[in-house]
């Protein structure tokens, strides 16, 4: 393929832009959230603060070890008066993050030591007092929380407002600390900072007859600081699509972008090891979706420019809603309740304004995508994650998007419409409203009883927004009413470039079946050809409703073990399988108490064992052949999948401590407080069947891709093509699947390669042959 060199540099141009507006991005963010007093939020803060929180915990410790051994000491007093409730992690936590905030900010007085010791002494009283409410009140305190938490900017506005609502009630108020002892426990946690890392340094200036101190970041600090952020410039370019076909990957030289061996910001294997040698097929996998071109559909464009204008939501598009602030009373000046309620009423807009601008980033960062390439053809480069999967390696206009995302792009290299195209455009039509669980013969039945509502859709979709807005995928069915009609209905566009999906049913049970050769697996989950599309759910649901209890049997239906039966094979635990169970019976209405959802876990679970006796005796084989291997010393696990790609599983112990702060940023912080030498054996027989299951879906698609000489994209294990040729692909992948299966016993291939102990549990009663008369092995 001949690219023109104008084309060429027009790429490198916009590389260089990338790079530049990257650098330029991550300077104004830091910028920006010195400015706002955020500079935890930075990346040299995030690093920063990672790394210096274990040395402020174990002084925090120490310090509260002699506290309870009588010693006496400076604010000994009013650390175990007011701190001794609050364990030392989130001490250190809200210390650090407040300290990098004053000290790096850029409003004047910010970092005089005793601004910085108060709000120190500020933030850790803040914490103390939603605390106390938990312990007083907890009931109200959560439906106050629930009601007013989310509406609230900023962790002072939470505080206020959940104490000015506390205060209606009859319960034990907080008791101020007053600023003396703010400052002083502010300035035990200072030096705490201050000692253990000798990252800050007390420095009194004199300013005329004044001599204030303040809060320096030493020069070592600044040193980190400034190493911290070269490495995050490595990092910091955006990441588009390009205007040329990507460079091809080798084991020896970086491929995606042009630029990318001097950025090197993207490797071909994403946390793997860089230096393992890659099979051939998985490379030439890469470098031939990488060669797909796109382009953006028009008929999507102009509905979402429209949208955006007007600030209408739909799905997955969130535009900005522009809020308008009340109007001021005339009375404002002089009427304190006026005035107050005022302030009420303008917060409560504000508040609304701030949660749409981070609600939009996405839909606005995706419509700058549309605007940069609008009428241009683009390509996507992609990388491997480490069990072989392939991701895009640009955050937009890719098909691993949202609905919204998704149904902006259409193959560029468009195919005639045939008699079959016509068929594949109505399933892409019936599944994105929703009957994706429906025959083929239904799908097609539903299209042609609904060509009204497809014609108004692609004709008038905004008049006729109530028509499609309430699918599905709403964007995507719009885009598919848009191709159907002028295809099928009204034909006037005799080729077709619109990415039809086709989809995996439960490939964790598909892969586990025939690796297990189980036969009963295999027709649950479509490997076998079937008049209908097989519902393993529902199967489950049925064997198991006998055994949960039978308050719950009028809504026993699939949905409440779906989540449950598709992650089990992923290893999910009974603890995540409560959570599961529990939210799809509180959709209906239901709230099951403690002791019956662990009957009803139970019973999913037994359930399980004897609906698909094969991946189930799979899975647990593996998880003893893991803990086998690490106990015998191996220190990483590694297998090479049918398609020659080397995965490399290693996963080491680390010391992590968990806290709850209930104000500063997200609620749960884990920090690792120690990385240690030693293998994780927990993990790697948590996380073995997953990956294998992962690499081996993976594999599956490198092979079919290598047959399949047409535009096709990926979704982790789904497909996606033009109509004209998905007929093929899907027989391509069939029959993949039966040669991975039929001519290869894997299962004891991966027992050598790990070394395990005992012969795999392989039933044996499947003819992977079958599943190339399987209508809805892909649907």
């Amino acid at each position: 393929m001949t690219i023109a060199l104008p084309l060429i540099e027009e790429q490198l141009k916009l590389e260089r832009d990338q790079i530049s507006q990257g650098l330029k991005c991550l300077t104004d963010n830091t910028i920006k959230l010195e400015n706002k007093s955020y500079a935890s939020a930075t990346v040299y803060g995030i690093a920063s603060i990672d790394s210096l929180l274990p040395l402020v915990v174990k002084r925090i410790k120490d310090t509260n070890l002699r506290i309870h051994k009588g010693h006496t000491g400076v604010a000994f007093k009013e650390i175990h008066n007011n701190l001794d409730s609050l364990e030392p992690l989130a001490a250190a936590a809200i210390a650090c993050k407040v300290t990098f905030d004053k000290v790096f900010s850029f409003k004047e007085g910010s970092n005089y030591a005793t601004n910085v010791c108060d709000s120190i002494g500020h933030a850790v009283e803040d914490e103390c007092h939603i605390r106390h409410y938990e312990n007083v009140c907890p009931g109200l305190l959560e439906t106050l929380k629930k009601n007013y938490w989310h509406k609230s900017i900023g962790t002072q506005q939470k505080v206020v407002v959940i104490r000015t609502l506390i205060n209606r009630y009859d319960v034990e108020h907080w008791k101020p600390w007053g600023r003396s002892i703010r400052v002083k426990l502010g300035g035990w946690l200072l030096d705490c900072i201050m000692e253990s890392s000798g990252w800050f340094y007390r420095q009194p200036i004199r300013e005329g007859r004044k001599t204030t101190v303040y809060v320096l970041p030493s020069p070592e600090f600044l040193d980190i600081k400034d190493e911290v952020i070269a490495n995050a410039e490595l990092f910091s370019p955006l990441t588009w699509p390009m205007l040329v076909p990507p460079k091809d990957w080798t084991n020896n030289e970086p491929g995606g972008y042009m630029l990318n061996e001097v950025m090197l910001g993207h490797d071909l294997v994403r946390r793997g090891d860089s230096h393992r040698i890659q099979g051939e097929t998985p490379l030439d996998f890469l470098n031939k979706i990488q060669k797909v071109g796109y382009k953006l559909n028009p008929f999507i464009v102009e509905i979402a420019r429209f949208l955006q204008e007007k600030g209408v939501e739909v799905g997955k598009f969130l535009p900005i809603i522009h809020y308008q602030l009340p109007p001021k009373p005339p009375n404002i000046a002089e009427d304190k309740d006026a005035r107050k309620a005022y302030r009420r009423r303008a917060a409560e807009v504000l508040n609304k304004q701030s949660q749409q601008v981070r609600r939009s980033c996405r839909t606005r960062m995706t419509m700058k995508a549309v605007d940069k390439f609008e009428g241009r053809e683009f390509f996507v480069p992609w990388s491997f994650d480490y069990r072989g999967r392939g991701y895009p390696i640009p955050a937009f206009l890719t098909v691993q998007d949202t609905d919204f995302g998704k149904s902006l792009i259409r193959f560029s290299n468009e195919s005639p419409v045939t008699h079959d195209a016509h068929k594949w455009l109505a399933f892409q039509v019936a599944t994105t409203y929703g009957l994706d669980k429906a025959t083929w013969d239904e799908r097609q039945q539903w299209v042609k009883d609904n060509v009204s509502l497809i014609t108004r859709v692609a004709q008038d979709p905004i008049d006729n927004l109530p028509d499609w807005e309430g699918a599905e995928e709403p964007w995507c069915f719009a885009a598919s009413c848009d191709e159907y009609y002028h295809c099928v209905i009204l034909k006037d566009r005799e080729t077709t470039g619109l990415c039809v999906s086709t989809d995996a049913t439960c490939s964790g049970l598909q892969i586990l079946a025939g690796l297990a050769r189980d036969k009963r697996t295999a027709q649950l989950v479509n490997v076998l050809p079937s008049d209908r599309p097989q519902d393993a759910y529902q199967v489950v649901a049925d064997k198991s409703k006998s055994n949960i209890p039978e308050i719950l049997h009028e809504y026993w239906d699939r949905k409440c073990v779906k989540r449950t039966v598709m992650t089990i094979p992923y290893n999910a635990k009974p603890f995540s399988n409560r959570s599961y169970i529990r939210d799809a019976l509180l959709e209906k209405g239901i709230e099951i108490d403690k002791d019956d959802l662990t009957i009803t876990v139970a019973a999913v679970r037994d359930a399980m064992h004897e609906v698909v006796p094969g991946p189930m005796a799979v899975m647990k084989w593996i998880e003893t052949e893991v803990a086998k291997s690490i106990k015998r010393g191996a220190q990483q696990l590694e297998w090479t999948t049918p398609s020659g790609f080397i995965v490399v599983q290693r996963l080491m112990k680390k010391k992590v401590e968990t806290i709850d702060l209930k104000l500063l940023g997200r609620c749960r912080l884990s920090v690792a407080t120690d990385d240690g030498p030693h293998v994780d054996r927990t993990r790697h027989k948590a996380a073995t069947a997953p990956n294998l299951i992962h690499s081996l879906d993976a594999s599956l698609l490198h092979l079919s891709v290598k047959r399949f000489d047409a535009p096709i994209a990926l979704i982790h294990d789904s497909v996606l093509s033009r109509a004209t040729d998905m007929s093929l692909l899907a027989t391509i992948v069939r029959e993949t699947y039966m040669h991975l299966f039929a001519e290869n016993d894997f299962l004891t291939d991966f027992a050598h390669q790990i070394g395990a102990e005992t012969d795999p549990p392989i039933i044996g009663d499947l003819e992977p042959k079958s599943v190339i008369d399987s209508t809805y092995f892909f649907c």
